[in-house]
């Protein structure tokens, strides 16, 4: 598993950056990715992929310990797609 600080040592490895610079700028990146989703926009980076937003409308679901049906209220959640390059990166 590959956690937040992992990317920022890689930035740090990669673009020579100072360990508090690299951490910003990598904050920066998921904060400007989280305010369009936000904002109902799809965030597209080439070569990578691409992230959406999706609404899940109102549905029903059930009570796993008294089997009693229960409505699930309408949630926004995100879809990622990857691009070509990395799916032919993985494969």
């Amino acid at each position: 598993m590959v956690k937040k600080w992992s990317i920022v040592e890689c930035v740090v490895g990669e673009a020579g950056m100072t360990k508090r610079s690299a951490e910003g700028a990598v904050k920066a990146v998921f904060a400007t990715i989280a305010g369009a989703l936000a904002r109902g926009e799809d965030v597209i980076v080439a070569g990578f992929g691409g992230f959406s937003r999706k609404s899940r409308l109102t549905r029903e679901g059930r009570n796993p310990r008294t089997g009693e049906r229960i409505a699930i209220d309408p949630s926004s959640t995100v879809s990622f797609r990857a691009g070509k390059a990395l799916r032919d990166a993985l494969n």
